[in-house]
């Protein structure tokens, strides 16, 4: 809940800071205005953490770099023609935008690039009432010309502007409503919701690149699943990722499955929450959840109904595993973080067949082997892919990880399972065989890692000799 008065002293501390002090009476000297913008005022007012601190004023781009350079101990003027200038003032990175009044065209994202003459012009430009507060410094009046402050009370968003015409200027402020519904933890306004609705194709002029780069920052929020409700709910989803959307099986009559569109939700809220318990202080881990929200999407292509009512989604796992590549590489994700989303997906059901009776060691070490450097994710992926009500059925699936889990560690202490290799390198194969590089060093390798994963660690004799007997009998 607002405070609004703990919210006014957070937005005169704000004002007080060196930083915004410093540029305050130096615009005010040469006769200009100056306004912190956007983000930094909400933020003050909810009492988050203010970070990147942005400013606009009726100063041109050269009067900015002008009046800037004196105080500050850098400045790069990038931006320019937005009319955007940067600077480092007081030790922090701060940028100040010419207010603007920019018009589009509707057919891309780009403005063309106006300057305006009022800030209540400029904020009436931007994308949420709630970002649309400026504190006036150095006089500290707050400039809320869109009822911004009673919508941060009603925890609400909502378009400055008709929501049609705002998202119809620019498409991907219909992504940031979701994200800033799971970031704040806001309702959207329904005029705003339908307009996401009725305007979704329009996100077709938005970049790739910009798509992914907002799905990242929905995601990485603390509670994605409102923003992913919202993206499936008004067909934005469908848009960039219809995977999602097509987990929403329909239902069978005379066959029953659990709901796999609710139920990868609740696996990536499951992902997050053990992410948080087992590494409390990381940075959210965008591989995880983009492998907890994607490790089903493979199910409605593999959708069968057998007779009797039953159901199965033979190898899901594997065409998943493409799906999430097909689609990572058109969002334009990296392919590091691309191959380990596929590869969580497709290993996401190996630990199931463990449950139903213990391995070998020999076992563990290829389930080690297999996952590589994504083992302490697919134990958390694994480990929230349980969302059965059938208590006793979840306290079987996690005993059972308990015991993986104290087997891996066990191995790990005793043969070093990080450094799963033979005894044998490839120069020391050529040695005892007497061969030359070639493609039957590396069938030897094979053959002395098999030997390794099935029997543990060997010593260099032992190795060599049954590497000897291996190579007679290939002829």
């Amino acid at each position: 809940m607002l405070n609004m008065a703990e919210g006014v002293a957070r937005l005169g501390a704000l004002a007080e800071s060196p930083v915004v002090s410093r540029l305050a009476h130096a615009f005010a000297n040469a006769g200009f205005d100056l306004a912190i913008v956007g983000g930094p005022v909400r933020d003050a007012l909810l009492g988050h953490p203010v970070n990147d601190l942005d400013f606009t004023t009726d100063a041109r781009p050269d009067d900015i770099l002008r009046i800037v350079k004196p105080i500050s101990t850098a400045q790069w003027d990038i931006g320019r023609a937005f009319g955007t200038i940067g600077a480092r003032v007081a030790g922090e990175q701060v940028e100040i935008t010419t207010y603007r009044a920019d018009s589009y065209d509707g057919v891309t994202r780009k403005p063309t690039v106006e300057f305006g003459d009022t800030l209540e012009g400029d904020l009436h430009r931007r994308d949420f009432t709630v970002n649309a507060m400026a504190l006036r410094v150095p006089t500290r009046t707050l400039v809320d010309p869109a009822g911004g402050v009673e919508d941060l009370v009603r925890g609400l968003l909502r378009t400055p502007a008709d929501p049609r015409v705002s998202f119809g200027d620019d498409p991907l402020r219909m992504l940031r409503a979701a994200r800033f519904s799971a970031q704040l933890g806001f309702e959207v306004d329904p005029a705003t919701a339908d307009a996401m609705a009725e305007l979704r194709e329009t996100l077709k002029i938005v970049s790739p690149e910009r798509v992914q780069a907002e799905l990242v920052k929905l995601l990485i929020t603390d509670d994605p699943v409102r923003g992913i409700r919202l993206l499936v709910d008004t067909g934005l989803m469908g848009e960039f990722l219809p995977e999602i959307p097509a987990l929403r099986l329909e239902v069978d009559e005379h066959h029953h499955h659990k709901d796999v569109y609710e139920h990868s939700l609740t696996v990536l809220q499951q992902a997050i929450d053990l992410e948080h318990l087992r590494f409390p202080d990381a940075a959210p881990d965008l591989t995880l959840r983009l492998a907890a929200l994607l490790h089903d999407i493979g199910k409605p292509s593999t959708r069968r109904l057998e007779t009797g009512g039953g159901v199965t989604f033979h190898h899901h796992d594997v065409r998943g595993a493409r799906l999430a590549r097909k689609r990572m590489n058109a969002l334009k994700f990296d392919s590091a973080t691309t191959d380990a989303v596929a590869q969580l997906i497709e290993q996401h059901l190996r630990f199931f067949g463990y449950a139903e009776g213990a391995w070998t060691d020999s076992a563990v070490r290829r389930y080690v082997r297999d996952a590589g450097t994504e083992l302490d994710r697919l134990h958390i992926l694994t480990r929230a892919d349980v969302t059965t009500r059938n208590s006793r059925k979840a306290a079987k699936l996690a005993r059972a990880y308990d015991d993986i889990e104290r087997r891996i560690a066990e191995l790990t202490v005793a043969e070093e399972l990080g450094a799963m290799r033979p005894a044998l390198d490839g120069n020391r194969i050529q040695e005892v065989l007497g061969i030359r590089p070639g493609p039957e060093v590396g069938k030897a390798y094979r053959f002395l890692l098999d030997l390794r994963l099935d029997e543990g660690v060997l010593d260099e004799a032992e190795a060599e000799g049954r590497l000897r007997a291996w190579w007679s009998e290939q002829g």
